[in-house]
């Protein structure tokens, strides 16, 4: 069990459990499972999409240097030092856009959505998508459109003719994550420029998030095409594994940025010692990334095998272009919920698919594959007794 691993001045797990839940907030639930989980040591993460690959000796030497120098005593420049923003430019190879450091990307996605929209204004998006943006959306009043793209009949992807059809007067903001978190999928080239052309036609934004570019096997960057109403999500928490320190940017046209950069949250600048891992990751990325690519690819058909040899699962997507993979197992007669919740007593963390989408949730998990071949070892050899222990199981299981 997970509580038998528990870390010393971490909170007891007995005690959470006997302090009468049912009167917590659900902030407050969702909380202390993550705090659970993150105190639990040894926990095998296979259900963030994060990576544990081991930094870059160069990355490591620029955080001990930062903390050594007490860099930490001063704010950063506003929207970034300009080595980092420079950087993420070149990475891109948009050299012409403006780039904003934010306290990682989903930090970014909540200013630009807030700024661009309002009360009435519309914000598509496909079905599954990274959930965020819409809470972000409706928050700030405006109404949230999702375009189904899960099943075999849509090819787990966006059809553009699909996303013009959805288009109102009133749509502010695409919302396009690509590759596709939680499925995988990348849009070619050909779905890009029509997307872009659909999107300027209608004089809305789109937020191309791309945090799992480096990730796929080809990727077109829609700012490229349209760089004066495209915000490119760029992320440094998946590709340079540094998802605790949280640095990620907003790229887009000087003009667009200027609006962006007149009230972000972070004014005072986002985190000293993560930025100065981010330019050294940089700098190294060419050196260090390859294996790490090539290791999420052997851990993806690692699985793939696995599943291939089980009636009724289903890997809908391979290979993935993230860093992670959809198994369906609804015809395996498992629910989501009860394999996650199998794994979880094991000591191997995976995601359910309601955290993605309540309409299609019950049909699939998600696994991560950033992680040690090991841990997807042990994965794949204990799928099939997993799915025994799961099969049946109805009783209801809090997860978030």
């Amino acid at each position: 069990m997970l509580s038998a691993n528990y870390s010393i001045g971490s909170v007891d797990p007995q005690a959470l459990e006997t302090a009468q839940e049912h009167k917590m907030r659900a902030f407050e639930m969702r909380n202390a499972h993550f705090d659970r989980l993150t105190n639990t040591r040894e926990l095998k993460w296979l259900g963030q999409n994060t990576n544990h690959a081991t930094p870059h000796p160069a990355v490591i030497e620029a955080m001990q240097r930062c903390i050594r120098d007490e860099e930490f005593h001063v704010y950063a420049p506003p929207v970034g030092f300009e080595a980092l923003r420079h950087g993420i430019a070149a990475d891109l190879d948009l050299l012409d856009q403006a780039v904003l450091v934010s306290d990682g990307a989903v930090a970014g996605l909540s200013h630009a959505c807030r700024t661009l929209l309002g009360p009435g204004d519309e914000l598509i998006t496909t079905d599954p998508t990274w959930n965020w943006p819409m809470v972000f959306a409706r928050s700030v009043g405006a109404d949230v459109k999702q375009i189904p793209i899960y099943g075999e009949e849509h090819n787990y992807r966006l059809a553009p003719e699909r996303l013009a059809a959805a288009i109102t007067p009133r749509t502010k903001v695409v919302y396009l994550v690509d590759p596709n978190n939680p499925l995988g999928t990348a849009c070619t080239p050909q779905e890009i420029e029509a997307i872009c052309a659909i999107v300027r036609q209608s004089g809305a934004t789109l937020i191309h998030d791309c945090t799992y570019r480096d990730f796929a096997y080809s990727h077109t960057l829609a700012a490229k095409l349209m760089p004066d109403r495209t915000i490119t999500i760029y992320s440094c928490s998946k590709w340079l594994g540094m998802a605790g320190l949280r640095v990620g940017a907003l790229v887009t046209s000087p003009d667009i940025a200027e609006r962006l950069a007149a009230a972000p949250s972070n004014i005072l600048g986002s985190n000293v010692l993560g930025q100065r891992a981010a330019i050294a990751g940089l700098g190294t990325k060419a050196e260090w990334f390859p294996a790490v690519l090539q290791n999420q690819r052997d851990n993806q058909a690692r699985i793939k095998r696995a599943v291939d040899g089980l009636p009724g699962l289903l890997m809908p997507v391979f290979p993935s272009n993230g860093n992670f993979i959809v198994l369906e197992c609804a015809g395996a007669g498992v629910r989501p919920e009860a394999l996650v919740a199998c794994y979880q007593e094991r000591g191997i963390m995976i995601r359910q698919g309601s955290y993605h989408t309540p309409n299609f949730g019950d049909r699939f998990v998600k696994v991560s594959t950033t992680v040690p071949a090991e841990w997807v070892e042990e994965f794949a050899a204990t799928l099939p007794e997993m799915l025994d222990r799961a099969r049946g199981m109805n009783e209801a299981v809090k997860l978030f």
